[in-house]
């Protein structure tokens, strides 16, 4: 008996129609930061000396930030995004234009990085979870902590959430300090001054802020 050769159900080509020309995002460098201030501030129709005035900033202080001389804190960032009017995800990972987001542990694309205040020292860089939502109020990172001795307290609005994920971070709210270890995690609101870094070598959080 002539034996029927088997068919597949499922059409091959397909699926290397959708895997074959996935397009590779490109991670936002350090100097889109800047850029985006400048462009914001530019766009504002204002003067480095009324955003000084506005934020609380030096002026070179802030000619330093759009010049990519120092890579700005989330906290510096709320303080801009506040003073011009514009969402903090917008200068952390631009705009996005999706409803919803899934991201995958490949997926996460490093946005931004921080240093000390000096520009002299790289002390963090995050990982958007959710780049693509439009409208967020939340922002989702996953953060690299550096050592800092240099103790640089912000203060701003909003409330944030970190979960350690390895490492120890230490965490200075007001005058007091608390070492987290891996599972510990941390809820305070962004008005009251704090610091958090790796408390030796290197940790890796997850940190909510919610800019309120």
């Amino acid at each position: 008996m002539e034996k029927k050769e088997t068919v597949p159900h499922i059409n091959v080509d397909f699926f290397e129609d959708l895997t074959g020309a996935i397009k590779v995002e490109k991670e936002i460098s350090p100097e889109d930061i800047g850029h985006r201030v400048r462009g914001l501030r530019e766009e504002k129709g204002i003067s480095l000396e009324t955003l000084s005035k506005l934020t609380g900033f030096e002026v070179e202080f802030l000619s330093r930030i759009e010049n990519n001389e120092i890579q700005p804190q989330l906290g510096t960032l709320i303080k801009l995004s506040k003073a011009l009017d514009s969402a903090l995800s917008r200068l952390v990972s631009g705009i996005g234009e999706k409803l919803y987001s899934i991201t995958r542990k490949g997926e996460q694309k490093t946005v931004s990085r921080s240093t000390s205040g000096k520009g002299q020292k790289p002390i963090y860089t995050y990982k958007s979870l959710a780049p693509e939502v439009k409208g967020r109020h939340m922002e989702a990172l996953i953060v690299q902590l550096e050592e800092a001795p240099e103790e640089e307290s912000s203060i701003h609005e909003g409330e944030e959430f970190i979960y350690v994920l390895n490492g120890v971070a230490m965490l200075k709210i007001g005058e007091e300090i608390f070492h987290l270890n891996p599972g510990d995690s941390a809820y305070y609101l962004s008005a009251t001054p704090h610091l958090i870094t790796a408390k030796s070598s290197k940790a890796t959080i997850l940190a909510v802020l919610y800019e309120g």
